[in-house]
This record gives structure tokens, sequence and C-alpha cells, in this order.
């Protein structure tokens, strides 16, 4: 059990409060105790037979109180009574069920959090419906939070659909958390957009109140021209996003009802069978008509996002980060779909066509010499992949291509600069399956994460370390000359894999090229050699490769089975999960090693980076080096959880794109 299940004082009044548990004075107590109160009450006395007194301590309600409710519960027969002579009776479970080894749900309602122990894939599914898994630790359970957006994105049509939700997840009814969705699933429909019967877009409220006190004090000239009504304003052509992000910032999500162009039927059938997890996201798009698919890397996001295509089977504009991706999404389709090589096209810096299907790079939709060529074609879905993007100024411009659909693809929509609530509101709310229900389920392979504190490789490095400052002491820890025998020990180590060395550096990158005699893939990489490398990679033909930022997001190796993250420990939580994810594939074994600096600012960069990963459900050991290049089972060993924030160091690194 965690900490937040060795409920406070003010826990256990808050529990007895909100979920109607009733107290001192509740004469109805016998009638509401359940079962799980009872298994709570164990847990606090630490075992498994109680006196009527002992359950009145740990509910904190009157022995009168307990005792009926006790009796209540013997006459469902959930408990049975048993008499003693050091106290009249006692009470214990009618099954007496390993009380370790059962799902357990405990609900705080006034900090919006529900603690479960052991749940299974059920009740994961249900709460993944309206709340954000925050953290999961394994044997110590998992910890949710419900917040406003995870309300406002909940897969329901009504309140009452939502709340039977949640009753199934909780195993019970918690009536101030209740009250508090109820409130926000409210905000969540007080405006929407629609289109008028003359073409333009109109921005409605649910009432003047809301119209006046939220959208006429936050908006102005810049989104809409004027008020139609009391509850309507015409709305500029082209703000409709800036509105949507204005208002989803006030805590009012807009719906967007637009009658938006669908383009060209485009029908498309599947050759691969959807799991049963993907099928849950395409169902849940196509009653949202848009959202962002948030997944660990090699659950098969790029599948179901072609399950998408089918279901909207309209014309696609696929919107992706670079011309290698374009490439593999080509491919892909050409693969699992009944699509033929001539209705697909790829625009970039290579190749300029567009056809029924056409994958472009973000950075070519953006600019103005292009857009005419996909603002004029009416698409029926545009798929944003990498979507953790979007938000910035270079890709916020493919944005605003109009589609009926719009859907993004993401294995981690996070964002250092806190940008990450725009990619909802300018693509659609995320949908996705908590990693830990993956791992358990072998859809996805949990890898084995371990960082390795290296010693420095010589004198000067540490010299010149204490004596700089700011983002120079990092580069210089980065770049410690000592990880390059550390590498070649942990390859030596594991002859058999196929690995996957990343640094941040192009000078390093140059240095490991020339030690392992191995090729160096970066930015500086022709685009047909790169090309080349990846496919002797894909075809077994090459079992190493070095690589530099380029491979963080974009190129596709399936076969990966070992990383070694050499240096990147400054950059943003999302590299973590992308270069983790390069082996997160249904074979299973894979292995991530990620070298950081003994003593030095790496040390602290490593754990933060990688802390949300632990908190997906995997487990991140932790090992002291002794020397460069040799392992160590000293007792400097350690295993445990990575734990901390993010950093935004990214931007102001040297990067080796």
């Amino acid at each position: 059990m965690t900490d937040e299940r060795s409920s406070s004082d003010s826990d256990q009044r808050e529990r007895s409060t909100d979920e109607s548990a009733g107290g001192p004075d509740d004469e109805h107590r016998g009638d509401r105790m359940t079962l799980s109160e009872f298994h709570d009450a164990c847990q606090e006395a630490g075992r498994p037979v109680l006196t009527a007194a002992a359950v009145a301590r740990a509910l904190e309600t009157a022995h009168e109180t307990a005792r009926e409710a006790l009796e209540g519960l013997a006459e469902r027969g959930d408990v049975e009574r048993l008499a003693v002579e050091t106290d009249p009776v006692v009470w214990y479970p009618s099954e007496l069920e390993d009380l370790t080894d059962r799902e357990r749900v405990v609900v705080f309602p006034k900090r919006r959090e529900i603690v479960v122990d052991r749940p299974d894939q059920f009740t994961r599914a249900q709460l993944a419906q309206f709340a954000h898994l925050a953290d999961a630790n394994g044997e110590q359970g998992y910890r949710y939070v419900v917040r406003p957006e995870d309300v406002w994105q909940a897969p329901h049509d009504s309140f009452e659909k939502l709340a039977r939700t949640m009753r199934q997840a909780l195993g019970q009814r918690s009536e101030g958390l209740e009250e508090w969705v109820h409130s926000q699933w409210d905000r969540a429909h007080q405006f929407r957009l629609t289109t008028h019967e003359e073409g333009y877009t109109v921005l409605e409220a649910k009432s003047p109140e809301v119209m006046g006190n939220v959208a006429r004090q936050k908006l102005d000239e810049e989104h809409v021209h004027a008020p139609i009504s009391d509850t309507e304003d015409w709305v500029r052509e082209g703000s409709e996003a800036a509105i949507k992000r204005i208002l989803y910032e006030a805590g009012y999500p807009v719906q967007d009802h637009r009658d938006l162009e669908s383009g060209e039927d485009l029908p498309i059938d599947l050759a691969v069978r959807l799991r049963d997890y993907q099928r849950t996201w395409v169902d849940r798009f196509a009653e949202a008509g848009e959202g962002v698919f948030v997944g660990p890397p090699g659950s098969g996001k790029t599948v179901a996002a072609m399950g998408a295509m089918a279901h909207v089977g309209g014309e696609t504009l696929i919107l992706v980060p670079s011309r290698d991706l374009a490439r593999q999404w080509a491919d892909a389709i050409l693969e699992y779909t009944s699509l033929e090589a001539d209705q697909i096209g790829q625009y970039h810096g290579g190749r300029k066509e567009v056809r029924p299907v056409t994958i472009a790079t973000y950075q070519i939709a953006g600019m103005d010499r292009h857009r005419s060529l996909f603002d004029d074609r009416e698409w029926g879905l545009v798929v944003f992949d990498e979507c953790q993007h979007v938000p910035s100024d270079v890709y916020r411009r493919s944005t605003h291509l109009q589609s009926r659909h719009r859907l993004g693809l993401s294995a981690s929509p996070i964002r250092e600069d806190d940008r990450q609530t725009e990619i909802f509101t300018l693509v659609g709310p995320p949908i996705g399956t908590d990693w830990e229900a993956l791992f358990e389920a072998g859809f996805v392979a949990e890898p084995e994460l371990e960082i390795r504190y290296v010693p420095w490789g010589d004198d000067e490095q540490p010299n010149a370390y204490a004596s700089a400052e700011g983002q120079e002491k990092y580069r210089i820890a980065a770049k410690n000359r000592g990880k390059v025998d550390e590498v070649r020990y942990l390859l030596s180590a594991h002859p058999d894999s196929r690995a996957l060395v990343f640094v941040d550096y192009l000078e390093q990158g140059r240095d490991l090229s020339a030690a392992l005699d191995t090729p160096f893939l970066s930015g500086e990489t022709p685009h047909h050699e790169r090309r080349r490398l990846l496919d002797e990679f894909r075809r077994n033909e090459r079992d190493l490769l070095i690589v530099s930022r380029v491979g963080d997001e974009g190129i596709d190796l399936p076969t990966a089975d070992l990383a070694i993250v050499a240096s990147g420990l400054g950059g943003s939580r999302r590299q973590g999960t992308q270069r983790a994810g390069r082996t997160m594939r249904p074979a299973g074994g894979a292995l991530v090693y990620v070298l950081a600096t003994r003593g030095t600012r790496e040390e602290d960069f490593a754990r933060k980076q990688l802390q949300h990963l632990g908190r997906k459900g995997m487990t991140i050991r932790e090992q002291t080096i002794e020397r460069a290049g040799a392992d160590s089972d000293s007792e400097d060993g350690e295993e445990g959880d990575a734990n901390g924030e993010g950093n935004n160091n990214a931007d102001s690194v040297e990067n080796a794109e």
C-alpha cells in the first residue's frame, strides 16, 4: 500500500463524509456499509479479524453504529461473527481471502484522487475514461487523478452514462466526486461552434450569462465580428482554433459542430485485424470526430490511424515531421490497407505529389507557396503524426487546414514549455490506454531500463567541469570520454543484440563512430544514405547504429532490442520516452541503458527525465560503475524508481540534428 492509502485522519473523515459512509449520527449506517469498507478497516488495523470497537475506530464512527453496520453485513452473508472470551464478538470476512491479493479502490473526493491496488484491466479501462494515471508503482498500486480536462474529454454523450462508468470503476457511488464531475461536465457543454446557413461560423453559448461573462470578456475583434444575439457571435474566418484555445484555458472547452467539408469518398479496407484497445481508440474517435491517440511506441498508433481512415472513408492528408517518416507511412499504408500505390502521394523536399492520400511534412504544409495546394483540396481527415510538435510556432500553421475529422498521434503529448493543452485544442482530446495494461497484456514489451553512473575517463574533463558554469557544465559531463569505454563494454556484454547508441552531440557521435567502427546517422547524413543504413538495420544486415536526435522521432526501428543513451539527459521528458521507446515492441527482452557522468548534474537529469516513465509502469534501476568499461556488483549498485520532474534544457544544448 502507498502512503496515500494509509489514510490520514483527515482523509478518513473526508471519505466518511463525501462517500456517504455515514458518521456517529447516521442511524442507517448498517444499510450502507460495504464489504470494501470492512476490508479498509482490516487494512487499517493490520489484521483480518476485528471487534466492533476496532471497526468504529478505523471508520471513525460510534461503537453502536459500527455494530449495527456489521450486523447488516452479516445478514447479507459478507462477514461472519464469532464469540470469544476476551470480547463478546469478533468479525471477519465470510471468505478469509488474502487481503493483499485483491483489487481494492480508495477514493479521496476532495483531492479528486483514486488509489487502486491490483486493478484488473476492466477497472483500468473504466478509469481511463474519466481519470489520469498519475503514478503506477506496480506492487504499491496505482494513483489516478481526475482533472477537469479528463471530464471534458470523457467519451460519453450524457452525464448519466459517465456516472455509470465511474460507479463501475469505483465499485461504489462517491457523491462528492460525482458532484464535482457533474459541474465540469456542464462547463464542457456551455459553448459550441456551428455553421450558419449562409456558410460562416457562429460561436453559440448555452446562456446569455455565460456568453457575456466569459466569451465576450475573453474574445475581441480579432476573433469575432459582432454579436448576432444574446447567445451567438459571428466568428472571424481562421480564428476558430484561437477561440477554442482561449476558452479552453478559461475552463470552458468548445464543442466543434461545424459543417466542415468531408472531401471525396475513398473506400478503405484494412488488411489487418485491430487489437481490442485499437478498436476502442477508433470507436472513441468515431464518436467525437477528432482526437489524439496516445500510447507507448510499438502500441500500433499508426495502424489504429488507418482504422480511423477506414472509418472516415474520405481523402486523407497525413502530416509528419520528416521525409523518412513520410516514406514509412506510405509503405505501411500499402501493406495494411486496400489502397494502391497510385492513390498514395508524398509531398516534401524530395517529392511533390498530391493524391487521395497525401503524406506531407509539417514544414512544407505550413509554407505559403505550398499551402494553397492543401487548402484547395477538401480533406475528409487530417492526421497529425508526432502531434506534440503542433503548438510550436513553425508547425502551428498546419493546423489552419480544416477538415471534418482531425486525428493526432503521440507517444508523449508533453511539452517542456507547458503548451501541451494546445495539442488538444488544436487537434482533439486524448484517446489512449495506460501503458501498464499494454505491458501486462503482452502487446508491448516493457524494456529493462537502467541508469548507469559512469566515472570520468581522464583527469582533464573533470577539471574543466569544476571550473565551468551553466550549460557548459552539462555539455562537458554529457561528452565524458569515459562513456566510450562504457558503451564498448555494454555492447560486448550483449553480443547478440541489435543496438542503437543515442547521442546529442555531433563530436561525440563521430568519436563513438570511430571507436566502434560503425556509421553515425545524423542530420548531416544524406537522405539516401540514411535510408540505406536504416534498411540494412531492418534486414538484419547491420546490428549497430549510432544515432543523433534524428532518431528520437519518425524513424521506426522495430527490431532494436538494445538502446544505449550516451547523452541527451538534459533534453525533454518526451525525448526520454522516444529513446526508451525504440525498444518497445512485442518481442520482449529489450534493454535500455542510460549513461550519466557520476557526481555531476547528469545524475539528477537522468532521474528527472525518466521519472514519468516510472509513473507509466516501467521499472527503472540504478547502477554505479566503479570504473569506465566495467560492471559493478558492489553495494553502490541500487535499484529503484527515478523521481523528479522534467527539465527544459533542450533548446539551449548544442544539438546533434
